[in-house]
């Protein structure tokens, strides 16, 4: 009888352990993705966020694109990092507005679209970006590519539709 309650004992804390490590690991998953909570309409069409995620993009030896969901983002010169948000069953253009806040001014601000406008705040911590974007597959993105001077430490990016705020993705560039 002793050996079946210890069977017993020991069985439940293997399985309240391997609960509990678990969901630690699917919650370190989480900070690099936002819930779908945004829901808008704009031009007829009703936006919806099905998933937003926040990572580093960082290109192979044979020029293909990999996205790793990621909130610590190692200062590598040419990987870059960003956001990719879904947007459910929507088709045609979205206009989105980005605010990055890093915690003290880079060396150099850089942005290699056209179409966009971009500002910056008076201290240079802060660059405001809003484009149009045409979206594939309901997905819009923004990457910005790691240059020397960027500064290490928390950064934070806000993503807007129509003034109506859609993501935010806190993260930390740390040395490489």
């Amino acid at each position: 009888m002793k050996i079946s309650a210890v069977k017993f004992f020991l069985t439940s804390l293997w399985l309240i352990f391997g609960f509990l490590a678990t969901n630690f690991n699917n919650t370190s998953r989480v900070l690099a993705e936002a819930p779908p909570e945004f829901s808008h309409v704009i031009n007829g069409q009703k936006i919806t966020v099905n998933k937003s995620e926040f990572g580093v993009r960082i290109v192979d030896s044979q020029g293909k694109a990999n996205f790793f969901p990621t909130t610590k983002i190692p200062l590598k010169k040419g990987d870059a990092y960003g956001w990719r948000i879904q947007l459910q069953n929507y088709r045609g253009k979205v206009k989105w507005r980005e605010v990055l806040s890093l915690p003290k001014t880079p060396e150099t601000w850089a942005t290699q679209e056209k179409d966009e406008n971009f500002s910056l705040s008076a201290d240079g911590r802060t660059a405001t970006t809003t484009r149009t974007q045409t979206s594939t597959n309901g997905v819009i993105e923004n990457f910005w590519q790691i240059a020397p001077g960027d500064p290490l430490g928390k950064h934070k990016i806000e993503v807007y539709i129509d003034d109506h705020i859609i993501a935010i993705f806190e993260f930390e560039t740390v040395e490489f």
